[in-house]
Order: C-alpha cells, then sequence, then structure tokens
C-alpha cells in the first residue's frame, strides 16, 4: 500500500510546469481506436490511468507505446477484438469509452459496466441512449453491455442529464457518430476543454465537428478517419491543484504550460479568498501572504468551477479567516475528504451536497486515507500545511491523475516523501510506463 509522509514545511515558492491534461489524452487514445493510420500524441502524462487504458487497448488490439520523448504511439494491429478485459474496465470509468469507437469501427463491442473513483452515483444511460439513438443495438449479459450495429446513423439527440451534461457520454456519442452516415446534433452537450480538444484531435485526423465548446455539436460522419500527430492540452485540474497547494501554504508559484481561460471560475475563487493572481497565454501566478479569506461556490459543469477541484478547495477553506460553504452539483456525494479533514483539526460540517468550512489556524498532523483521486490531493495540501508529520495513506489515487505532483512539490520547497521506509532505487522503479507492458 502506497504510503506519503508530508511534513508541513513553509510558503510554496517557485515556478513549475503542468503536464499535458490526463482527461484529453484518455478520450483520444480510445478514438484512436476508429483511425486507419498511426497517431501519434504528445503531452499524455504519465499517470496510471493511462497506462491502464493502454493496458486495455492493447487487449483490443491497439499498439501503445511510449517513447522516450514522451510521445505515445497507438496504432491498430489487430481489428478483430472487440472485448474489453473485464478487470481492466473496472479500475477506470473512463475505460467505458471504448465502447462508442468500437461499434463505430469494428461493429460490435462488449465492455463491462465501469470502474474508477467512489464518488456516488455515475450512470452511463445517457451513453447508451445516445448509441441506441445512432442505430446500435444494446443489449446486457453478465454485467456487460453489448452494443452491436452493422451502420449506425446520424440522428438528433438531448444529453443533458439530472446533474447536468455527461462528459463521457457526449465524448463516447460523439466519437461513434464521426463514423456514422449522416449528420447527428447533439444538443445538452458537455462544453469541458477536453471534448473541445477531442473534438480537435478527432477533426485533425479527418472527422466533420462543428460547435465543439457550446451547448450543440453537429458531426457529419465521414467513411474513414487517418492517422496524425496531435498535442493535448495541458491539465487544468493539476494547474488549478497546484495553484491551490501555492494558497493554501501562502506561497508563490507560477505555473507554465497553463491555459488561464480554461480555469476562470477556479481564478474567480481565488480571488474571492484573497489570492493575487496574474496571468499570460501560457502560465498563471497565485501569491498570497496571509490566510485566505472565506469565500463560497457550487461545483457545476464547465464552465463552473470544476467537480475535480472541489476537495482541494475545500482543503484550501479549512484555513480561511471565516466561514466557507462549498456545494457540489455535479457529484452531490463526493464529500469523502471532510472526515479525513477533521482528523486534522479542521471544523467542517456536511448539509445534503454542501460543506460547510469554518476556518482554524492551524492544522495537526495525523494519519489519513485517501479514498480518490482528487480527495487525495485534497489531503496532500492539508498536510502541505499542518503542523508535523501528516500520514496519508492509500496513496495510489494520487497517482492515476498527477504526473510527478511530489516531485513538483518538492521543487518548490515541500517535505513529501512517497513510501518513506522504501529506498531511493526502490520508489523510482515504480509504476512507469513502459512499452513491455501496454504493448498489444
Amino acid at each position: 500500500m502506497d504510503v506519503i509522509s508530508i511534513r508541513g514545511n513553509g510558503p510554496l515558492r517557485g515556478t513549475v510546469s503542468a503536464a499535458g491534461s490526463k482527461n484529453a489524452s484518455l478520450l483520444a487514445m480510445a478514438a484512436s481506436i476508429m483511425a486507419d493510420g498511426p497517431i501519434a500524441l504528445g503531452g499524455v502524462p504519465d499517470v496510471t490511468d493511462v497506462s491502464t487504458l493502454a493496458l486495455l487497448l492493447g487487449y483490443l488490439g491497439v499498439e501503445t507505446k511510449r517513447s522516450a520523448d514522451g510521445v505515445v504511439r497507438l496504432q491498430t494491429v489487430d481489428p478483430s477484438q472487440v472485448t474489453a478485459d473485464v478487470e481492466t474496465v473496472s479500475r477506470m470509468r473512463a475505460s467505458f469509452c471504448v465502447l462508442g469507437p468500437l461499434v463505430a469501427r469494428r461493429g460490435r463491442a462488449a465492455v463491462a459496466l465501469p470502474g474508477g473513483c467512489r464518488i456516488g452515483s455515475r450512470p452511463i444511460d445517457l451513453h447508451l441512449q445516445g448509441l441506441a439513438a445512432l442505430g446500435a443495438n444494446i443489449r446486457f449479459e453478465h454485467g456487460t453491455v453489448i452494443a452491436e450495429a452493422k451502420k449506425l446513423h446520424g440522428v438528433e439527440m438531448n444529453l443533458s442529464g439530472l446533474n447536468g451534461p455527461t462528459v463521457t457520454g457526449t465524448a463516447n456519442v460523439l466519437m461513434a457518430a464521426t463514423l456514422a452516415s449522416g449528420e447527428t446534433i447533439l444538443r445538452g452537450a458537455a462544453r469541458e476543454p477536453e471534448i473541445v480538444d477531442l473534438c480537435e484531435f478527432l477533426n485533425s485526423i479527418g472527422a466533420r465537428i462543428e460547435g465543439a465548446g457550446g451547448s450543440t455539436i453537429r458531426i457529419r460522419g465521414v467513411e474513414q478517419l487517418s492517422g496524425g500527430t496531435y498535442q493535448v492540452i495541458p491539465d487544468r485540474m493539476e494547474t488549478g491543484t497546484l495553484l491551490l497547494a501555492a494558497a493554501i501554504t501562502g506561497g508563490d508559484v507560477t505555473v507554465r504550460g497553463a491555459r488561464p481561460e480554461h480555469l476562470e471560475a477556479l481564478l474567480a475563487v481565488l480571488d474571492d479568498a484573497g489570492v493575487m493572481l496574474d496571468t499570460g497565454p501560457n502560465w498563471i501566478r497565485a501569491a498570497i501572504a496571509d490566510r485566505p479569506l472565506p469565500f463560497q461556490f457550487t461545483a457545476l459543469p464547465y464552465p463552473g468551477v470544476p467537480t475535480d477541484l472541489q476537495a482541494q478547495c475545500t482543503a484550501l477553506a479549512t484555513l480561511a479567516e471565516g466561514r466557507s460553504t462549498i456545494a457540489d452539483q455535479v457529484f452531490p456525494d463526493r464529500f469523502a475528504h471532510l472526515a479525513e479533514l477533521s482528523k486534522l483539526g479542521a471544523c467542517v460540517d456536511r448539509c445534503g451536497s454542501t460543506a460547510i468550512i469554518d476556518g482554524v489556524h492551524r492544522l495537526q498532523g495525523d494519519v489519513l486515507q485517501a479514498s480518490d483521486l482528487r480527495a487525495a490531493a485534497a489531503l496532500v495540501l492539508a498536510g502541505l500545511v499542518a503542523h508535523d508529520v501528516t500520514t496519508i495513506r492509500r496513496a495510489h489515487h494520487l497517482f492515476r491523475g498527477y504526473d510527478r505532483l511530489i516531485e513538483k512539490l518538492n521543487s518548490l520547497g515541500a517535505d513529501v516523501v512517497l513510501n518513506p521506509n522504501e529506498s531511493e532505487a526502490e520508489r523510482r522503479s515504480q509504476r512507469r510506463f513502459s512499452a513491455s507492458q501496454v504493448a498489444a
């Protein structure tokens, strides 16, 4: 079991670079199933979720390799494979996004119900309704979704659910629609930058997609997609986490390789909290010398504050000079981190889908347990300012979505150690993405 040890070490200061977007990379990798030529993706982060999807693609006949320059190359070598490995799919929800590309390109897909972080109900109804509307025959067999279609056909549909648009559902349906005959109109589509990036990637290899970034996306089906080279966008969740690390420690940090326009809602929250901000075309600086001011927001679909930054913002609020309230309308049950933060002395409470946080002067280190990716990040942020040592168990969650986060924090002055009882050589050898692990 991975363990992180953190000793509060004062303000973070300096400059770091954000990795490429984990979520955008996963969608582009899934879409590579439909390409008739080799794909080269630059900026793909070296994280566990990417390795997991690469492994799954290997079972599906797509060879995946990371080169020394950090580019991930994908090429189909066996298009006959249509059954996604059950155990691999159970590890990560994004793996379900191979369903649309498989049925569109190969005519059949058998994909187990998805796994991933335990952050509340995340139904796949809209995925299946969308694919069925395109003409796929959908059925369930022993916990596996079977989708079949000789040819998909364009249609108009609405993808908005009870908690707003579905990001992975939008991705699954629009990927399938790129190879459908005729025009597909997706209303209530997700507007997230990762969806825009997916559409731009697909267009770069021959798709005909318009309207990405708005709530209505039009896809004119094409007969085939080619290979190509593409650079994924920076990871806005990593960028936001690093900015919040600066804010919670009273530091001064510049994140390069960032897109300020992707984080406008978070920057507004940081401004409310008294954080001084400066931005350029590809960088953001956050600095604060005093305790943060209290703030309020609701996590919403883009362009709102991302639910994937809600837990980290909650960590910041634990030290604010007053009461903060944070609601989550995307995943209303995403509050497992509250109980762990309270162990550090944070004054937190929950009322339905809202967290109520009364800021305290100081947190005290303790032994914590991470429950999911973003909760793990929140506990790390709290540990950076807690007095004495904070130990975080089940830290493997962190490596699902952050590329070298510990190394980056330490470069800014933090004191974070992974598996402190292991040797340095043992730590360096862990979780490396290699061609031998993921080749088909």
